[in-house]
């Protein structure tokens, strides 16, 4: 076996790939560009789903990728284990369509085992296939001389994620010896798959030849028209068995950060390697979601990142690190990736900012948390934490499990960890199921997937005549249509939605009679499906004109160059980091989405607005250019992962502020869009920002109307004309400003007068102690608290009762005599609360509570008096 570096390991990946004819595919970006259904990319399919489901043909069917990928779904395992990871590289070859078991399996044995390559020892290889999969078992014994003694065919074998694609598949282990099996129970850990550390799978090969029908027997599936490849071999594992260390955490590509770590603590790594692991896995995952446009958040991708660094911090407590420190390990991240991975180091000043921010920001939330905690234990006499408390802690403020149960042994309390379990068990089912039903494939329409007629699509023009090549009904093709259905022509004028500009729509004229095209789409091989209903019979070979709705056209077309504008907008003025995250482009606005993690301000919005209307009053020229896809990056073109770009792309240039690889429509010059508005900025997801606009007569009616709202304004107000909204507005505030400090004056004044009153209300009870209910209807719940604090200076123990519509709220003050005799004000607003059908709780000395039912109201009133021995 071969000394090699993680680098050389990836470059000797792709090479090989290459060499048998693969086309090498950038890796996408962690954060999903234009798929809603994942949210994060998990594995090297996650991005090549359009081919696998035969909704985009790619260039060459045969692919290669080392791909980026983040899983969350066991996070506590990281550290714990040898092999868990929230980030890692996943390296696969792919065929579409293409080659199959035999030769897939040939491409493994040869990579992984010949000397020209990796040269790992074959007799230490063990193999399984599925059960039925007599193709695999064959190819392995027969045509690579594999000991059947070393093969396991077992029903778990199949690869399925929900209706689509699916198939057996074929895994790879290698044996690491008897170092790895203290027990010494030998082959038994791979056949029996139980838990080890010495049989590691390497390579899994899924042979896609299945339809899925979630609820069926897989015996009952249909065989895919395209069968495909996919293969995923984790990058660490192999990195570990070529390099030979213990973990994966001991291979060159997490040692370097284990080094700068151990600089900052006095304890090592080996007393300690969980702390250590987290810490350098999580700040690779922080640094690569980061540099792909995630923030954190508390909602969805933000909130793995959030979670994903408090954990990170509260291990670096372990190690005894107390201050901020992670935002020092992003450069030692960016350094150790920076050969394949050389667009962390542009990014790294942000990433380390938002890092920095977010620990600070944690320090003041694990604060919270501990008070929370402490608050908890001191409100009840209960000797045992509530797992629903806990578990709170844990998923809200990040605090381990581990450290709860540290704080709340030093109280003498012990921590409900049953409920706190089950409470966790269905987070990780609500998460599981989330990820099930969203990742599943398309199902291939056979017919349209193997459709090879060509039909070439004219951008310079509206109207054309060609010949029907191909006709469609429900995804079947058929050689006679009526009714509903799809119709593909040799030449079309008819743009097809993609790139998130919308179809064009027009008509399809025949014999005399015009039927609307409602929507155009792509085939697998890119030819456009217009969408029409005939009355008539329409037939292969027939002529028919196309006519695209000329003014529907233009209007698309000033929206999407609106575009290209508006994300050289946002480069300029909120900062080069901005990437596109989708957009949609249709005639009557725009929706531009983005990855920012912050509100793009109101001034930062005035001047995108002025900068996109004054590119237009300039009227600059918009060209297109078409050229080779790697001459287009070479000019500095933008470009998407998302795009399924040729070996020819048409790159769209605006004057010399925007340059972009684009395959829709456009201006002819920036003065032909007329006028910009915005219309919004808003969130659409974790650090995703949206910005809708109109142009041209989109933009002059929204301004209209926002003119007769402001004349209506005006109106009612009867401002003069010499006096603006703004300033009247001003007027107004200060008025209520006034009448405010008025208001709250005359609320002091009579707290005053209620707390001199109140006070001579109060009840007497044993040991001298005051004691005062009170009943209030629909105030203020900072007024309830003023005149709790006000009395609870003469009157140990106070409960207010406010009384709203369908509702009751409490709220209580005890005095620190009080509390010594065991009167604490948390307990009282809980029995309170409970009884009125609520919850709630608080300190000994305030709380605050809620209830339901204000028909028992009387009966938790009577309660309190009965529990002091009073009379009512």
């Amino acid at each position: 076996m071969k000394k090699l570096t993680s680098n050389q390991i990836r470059h000797m990946f792709l090479e090989f790939f290459e060499s048998k004819g693969h086309m090498i595919e950038p890796g996408a970006p962690l954060v999903p560009i234009n798929d809603d259904t994942l949210l994060w990319i998990n594995s090297g399919v996650a991005a090549l789903k359009r081919y696998f489901d035969g909704t985009v043909k790619p260039k060459n069917p045969r692919i290669v990728n080392i791909q980026k990928s983040l899983r969350t779904n066991d996070i506590d395992n990281v550290g714990r284990t040898s092999r868990h990871h929230t980030f890692f590289e996943m390296m696969g070859n792919f065929s579409i369509g293409d080659y199959f078991k035999v030769e897939a399996i040939a491409f493994a044995y040869e990579f992984l085992f010949s000397e020209e390559w990796l040269g790992l020892d074959i007799n230490k290889a063990y193999f399984s296939v599925h059960t039925n999969d007599d193709v695999a078992y064959d190819t392995w014994v027969n045509n690579h001389n594999i000991d059947p003694k070393r093969i396991l065919r077992t029903d778990d074998n199949y690869w399925m994620i929900g209706n689509g694609p699916s198939g057996p598949n074929s895994e790879i282990f290698y044996d690491r010896g008897e170092k790895y099996d203290p027990n010494g129970i030998g082959e038994r850990l791979f056949f029996e798959d139980l838990e080890n550390d010495r049989y590691v799978e390497v390579w899994n090969i899924v042979f896609s030849q299945y339809d899925a029908v979630e609820g069926q027997a897989i015996e009952t599936f249909k065989e895919l028209p395209q069968k495909n490849i996919d293969t995923g071999m984790g990058f660490e594992r192999l990195v570990s068995i070529i390099q030979e260390t213990e973990s994966n955490f001991e291979t060159d590509l997490f040692m370097p950060l284990i080094q700068s770590v151990s600089k900052l603590t006095d304890i090592k790594y080996e007393d300690n390697t969980m702390a250590y692991r987290v810490i350098v896995d999580h700040i690779r995952s922080l640094v690569f979601t980061l540099a792909d446009g995630a923030v954190f958040s508390n909602e969805g991708r933000g909130y793995v990142l959030r979670r994903l660094l408090r954990r990170a911090v509260r291990y670096g407590k372990v190690l005894g690190i107390q201050d901020a420190f992670l935002y020092n390990l992003v450069d030692d991240v960016v350094v150790l990736m920076e050969d394949p991975y050389p667009y962390l180091k542009e990014r790294a000043d942000m990433i380390r900012e938002l890092v920095l921010h977010e620990e600070k920001r944690f320090a003041k939330t694990l604060s919270g948390g501990e008070k929370l905690l402490l608050d908890t234990i001191e409100s009840t006499d209960s000797k045992v934490l509530a797992g629903e408390v806990a578990f709170k802690l844990y998923d809200t403020y990040g605090f381990p499990i581990e450290l709860t149960q540290e704080i709340a042994e030093e109280h003498q309390v012990t921590v409900d960890l049953e409920a706190f379990q089950v409470a966790l068990n269905e987070q990780k089912e609500r998460a599981r199921s989330s990820r099930h039903k969203v990742e599943s494939m398309s199902s291939q329409q056979e017919d349209i997937l193997n459709f090879k007629e060509k039909s070439e699509f004219l951008y310079d023009t509206l109207t054309s005549e060609g010949k029907v090549v191909g006709l469609f009904k429900d995804g079947h093709a058929v050689e006679v249509l009526e009714g509903k259905g799809e119709v593909v022509v040799d030449i079309t004028p008819f743009y097809a939605e993609s790139g998130g500009q919308v179809s064009d729509t027009g008509v399809l004229e025949f014999n005399g009679k015009e039927y609307p095209v409602t929507s155009v789409r792509k085939a697998n091989a890119g030819q456009h499906l217009h969408t029409v209903t005939l009355d008539q019979e329409l037939k292969i070979s027939d002529r028919v004109v196309l006519n695209v709705d000329r003014e529907r056209r233009v209007l698309i077309r000033k929206n999407h160059s609106a575009v290209h504008l508006l994300q050289a907008s946002l480069q300029n003025v909120v900062g080069d980091h901005v990437q596109q995250a989708g957009s949609y482009v249709d005639d009557e606005y725009f929706r531009f989405d983005f990855s920012h993690f912050e509100r793009v301000n109101t001034e930062q919005l005035k001047e995108i607005e002025q900068q996109l209307n004054k590119w237009v009053a300039a009227s600059l020229p918009i060209y297109t250019d078409v050229m080779s896809l790697e001459d287009a990056k070479a000019t500095g073109a933008m470009a998407l992962f998302s795009e399924n770009y040729g070996d020819t792309v048409r790159v769209v240039s605006m004057g010399d502020v925007s340059k972009e690889l684009c395959g829709g429509t456009h201006a002819q010059s920036t003065g032909e869009i007329g006028l910009i508005t915005l219309v919004s900025e808003e969130s659409v997801g974790s650090g995703v920002r949206r910005i809708v606009g109109k142009t041209s007569i989109g933009a002059y009616e929204y301004l209209l109307t926002y003119k007769k709202e402001v004349s209506g304004l005006r109106e009612s107000l009867k401002l003069t004309p010499q006096k603006t909204l703004e300033s009247k507005i001003h007027e107004m505030q200060s008025h209520i400003d006034t009448l405010q400090k008025e208001y709250d004056g005359m609320i002091q004044d009579m707290l005053t007068v209620s707390v001199k009153e109140y006070q001579t209300q109060a009840l007497v009870m044993k040991d001298d102690l005051k004691f005062i209910w009170i009943e209030k209807h629909n105030e203020q719940q900072e007024v309830l608290k003023d005149l709790v604090e006000r009395l609870r200076e003469n009157v140990d123990l106070v409960i207010v009762a406010n009384i709203k519509e369908d509702s009751v709220n409490f709220v209580a003050g005890a005095s620190e005599k009080a509390i010594k005799l065991g009167l604490k004000a948390g307990d009282f607003v809980k029995q309170v609360a409970q009884i009125t059908g609520g919850n709630g709780g608080g300190r000994p000395n305030f709380a605050q509570a809620g209830g339901k039912d204000i028909t028992k109201l009387p009966e938790a009133k009577q309660e309190i008096y009965d529990k002091l021995g009073l009379e009512l």
